[in-house]
């Protein structure tokens, strides 16, 4: 992942459209077919002007189509040992519940490999059920809920160790491409102090968009992480 993004560089569903203006004219200059009517008389489409830019298409809000599937949100069973729990809400600019969005996470495993061949540790061979990929879509209150395994550290590209964190991918309406962030552990204080992408965010405050807590009074292994897509409290997202 590159450098984080600016707070508010683009606004869920005000992302400028791709491509340039529309054409006014026909290929090679001709004038369109129809200008005008029989006998010189103005037709509908002469007075119409300039056609304007096609809408864009945004990512959502048909996920639930096809996307999801039953287990999604178990990376690993939730009787396996070690098992923890993501959760939060996905929250719009004015702070209100996105109800039909979709959260995906990749991670290492507690050895920091990935259940992929080209891994840079390479692939990791267990425990059985652990996938690394989690995919849950958020319910009517826009929450999500991912149960996995604590992922161990993993090799920063530069030198040197990234903390134990999971690549998130969020899909919703409005969007017109994913937003990607990542999750890090309020407990895991001295790895994150080590880690060279939470180091370069020098904004505490923005930098604490991207740490799961620890929820009062909740169970062991339970950690809560909301994630803002517009606004003042914005998650930090990154350029892919």
């Amino acid at each position: 992942m590159s450098g984080a993004r600016a707070a508010n560089e683009s606004a869920p569903g005000g992302a400028r459209a791709a491509g340039g203006e529309a054409s006014e004219s026909a290929p090679g200059g001709a004038r369109a077919a129809n200008e005008s009517a029989p006998g010189g008389a103005a037709s509908p489409a002469s007075l119409r002007g300039p056609l304007g830019l096609t809408p864009s298409q945004t990512v959502g809000p048909f996920l639930a189509l096809g996307l999801p599937w039953p287990d999604g949100p178990q990376v690993v069973d939730p009787g396996a040992d070690g098992a923890i729990t993501i959760s939060g809400q996905v929250l719009d600019g004015a702070g209100e519940p996105v109800p039909d969005a979709l959260v995906e996470t990749w991670q290492a495993g507690p050895d920091g490999r990935f259940a992929h061949p080209a891994g840079p540790r390479g692939p990791r061979p267990g425990p059985g059920g652990f996938r690394g990929f989690g995919r849950c879509p958020t319910d009517a209150g826009g929450r999500y809920r991912i149960v996995t395994l604590r992922p161990g550290p993993v090799p920063a590209p530069g030198g040197g160790w990234q903390a134990p964190h999971l690549d998130v991918s969020v899909f919703a309406r409005g969007l017109l491409d994913r937003v990607v962030t990542r999750i890090y552990f309020a407990d895991e204080a001295d790895a994150n102090a080590a880690d060279p992408v939470l180091a370069g965010i020098t904004d505490p405050q923005r930098r604490g968009t991207l740490v799961a807590e620890v929820p009062a009074g909740g169970a062991a292994g339970d950690f809560r992480f909301d994630i803002r897509l517009q606004g003042g409290r914005e998650t930090v997202f990154f350029d892919v």
